[in-house]
C-alpha cells in the first residue's frame, strides 16, 4: 500500500529526519512545521523587528500590520463574525487559564462546572482549581465504550446549577470526536457557557464556530502546523465582555495613575505585555498554505492511513487499542509490556511515538492502566511510515515478550 503524501515536501522537518533515520509519529504532541512557516519567521526576522501598536515609525506599522493581519486570518479560518473576537494567547493552556481566571467571579458556591472524563490536563487542571478556589462542584460525564461521553448521562449530569461546560473536542488519548452540539445544547438549555477545548479537534477538521455555537473556543498553534508560543481564544461578542482582566501591564492598559487604572476590551485587553509577534505572523501564514490545500483530499489520506494504522495494530497477538478512534491517532497497550519499554525500543529504531499518560491521568485511571504507546498522524506521513513503524513493534515485541 502506497499511501503517499502529495505535501510530504512542504515540510522541512520531515525531510530532515527522514534523512537520519527517523519516522516520526508524535504529531499529537506537536507537529512538524511547513516551509510557509519558515519563510514568514526569516522574512519577519531578517527585514527588522519591532512592537506591535501604538509606536508610529516604519517598523512598527508594518509589524502591526502583519500581526493584524493574522488575527483576521484567524476569524476567517474559524468563522468567526470579527478580528475582534480573537485573542492571541501563549497557548491552548493559556487561553483555559485565562477564561478560569477572568470568568471566577461569575461563580458562586454550590455552582456546577462540567467536564468530559476524557479532558487533557489543560481542560482539567484549570476548572479543577477554580473548583477548588470558589467552593463549586466539579462534574465529570462519563464515557461510553468507545470513548465518547455517554449522552444519555450527560442529560442528567448537566442540571440546573450547571454553570458552565467545557469539552475537548477530539480526545487526545482516544482519537475520538465528542458529540459538541448534542452537549452544548444540553448546557445551552440550562444558561450555562460553554468552552470547546480545540486542540486536537482544529487539526483535523477546519472549525466553524458559529455552527457550534459555542461561547469561547480554543486551540494552540503548534499543534495546527504552526508555531510553538501562541495559542487563540475566540469568543462570542457577548461573552468576550462578562471577563474580568486577569494579567496586567503594558498594550492592555487606557489609562493608569500610581491608584487606579482602566483598561481596554478585548481582545487588546487580555493581551498584556509583548506578544509573540513573529510566532502570530508565521500563525497567519501557516493557515494561508492550508487553506491552499484541498481540505478534501487531506481528510481521505488521513483517513486512509488511519485505517492503515489501526488495521495493523489489529492483527498483532495481545495488543489492545484503547476506545474506538475515529482520526489521527490510536493509543494501545500491549499484554505483559510496559509502554515505556516499547516506546523507548521503537526510538532505538527510529520511530518517534509517545508513552505514557498523555497529560490524562484520571482518563488512564479510570481506565485501570498506567498508560500507553500512542501513535499520531498528520498529513504528511505515508503509508511508508507505518511500514517502517510495525517492522519496529514487531522486533521490539519480539525481545519484550
Amino acid at each position: 500500500m502506497t499511501l503517499s503524501s502529495p505535501w510530504r515536501g512542504d515540510f522541512p522537518g520531515i525531510l530532515a529526519l527522514e534523512k537520519e533515520g527517523q519516522t516520526y509519529l508524535d504529531s499529537a504532541a506537536t507537529s512538524q512545521k511547513p516551509q510557509a512557516l519558515t519563510a514568514a519567521l526569516t522574512d519577519y526576522y531578517a527585514r527588522g523587528t519591532a512592537n506591535v501598536h501604538r509606536a508610529q515609525h516604519l517598523p512598527a506599522e508594518r509589524a502591526t500590520r502583519a500581526f493584524e493581519a493574522s488575527r483576521a486570518k484567524v476569524a476567517h479560518w474559524l468563522n468567526a463574525d470579527s478580528p475582534g473576537q480573537i485573542i492571541f494567547t501563549r497557548g491552548c493552556t493559556e487561553a483555559i487559564n485565562l477564561l478560569a481566571y477572568a470568568l471566577e467571579e461569575q461563580f458562586h458556591p454550590g455552582d456546577q462546572l462540567v467536564i468530559g472524563a476524557a479532558e487533557h490536563h489543560a481542560n482539567l487542571l484549570p476548572w479543577q482549581q477554580l473548583a477548588l478556589r470558589r467552593g463549586l462542584e466539579l462534574v465529570v460525564l462519563p464515557l461510553d465504550a468507545d470513548g465518547a461521553i455517554d449522552l444519555t448521562e450527560a442529560a442528567r449530569l448537566i442540571g440546573p446549577q450547571c454553570r458552565l461546560l467545557a469539552i475537548g473536542q477530539l480526545s487526545n488519548v482516544l482519537g475520538r470526536w465528542q458529540p459538541l452540539a448534542e452537549l452544548l445544547a444540553l448546557a445551552r438549555a440550562r444558561g450555562a457557557l460553554t468552552v470547546v477545548d480545540g486542540a486536537q479537534g482544529a487539526v483535523h477538521a477546519r472549525p466553524d464556530v458559529q455552527a457550534l455555537d459555542c461561547d469561547f473556543y480554543a486551540f494552540s498553534a503548534h499543534k495546527l502546523y504552526g508555531p510553538e508560543g501562541v495559542g487563540v481564544l475566540y469568543g462570542r461578542a457577548e461573552a468576550l465582555q462578562r471577563l474580568e482582566h486577569w494579567q496586567f501591564g503594558g498594550e492592555m492598559v487606557q489609562v493608569a495613575d500610581y491608584r487606579s487604572a482602566t483598561f481596554r476590551p478585548p481582545p487588546l485587553g487580555f493581551e498584556a505585555g509583548t506578544p509573540a509577534i513573529g510566532a502570530v505572523i508565521a500563525l497567519g501564514s501557516t493557515l494561508d498554505y492550508l487553506l491552499g490545500l484541498d481540505a478534501e483530499a487531506v481528510a481521505r489520506h488521513e483517513a486512509a492511513l488511519h485505517a492503515r494504522l489501526l488495521e495493523g495494530l489489529r492483527q498483532r497477538d495481545g495488543l489492545r487499542v484503547l476506545g474506538a478512534p475515529e482520526v489521527a491517532l490510536a493509543s494501545f497497550v500491549v499484554e505483559g509490556v510496559h509502554n515505556a519499554d516499547l516506546a523507548q525500543l521503537l526510538g532505538e529504531q527510529g520511530i518517534a511515538v509517545r508513552a505514557g499518560h498523555h497529560c490524562a491521568m484520571p482518563l488512564y485511571a479510570s481506565l485501570g492502566l498506567g498508560g500507553a504507546v500512542r501513535v499520531s498522524l498528520g498529513l504528511y506521513n505515508d503509508g511508508a511510515d507505518l511500514e517502517r513503524f510495525f517492522a519496529a513493534l514487531d522486533r521490539a515485541l519480539e525481545l519484550l515478550r
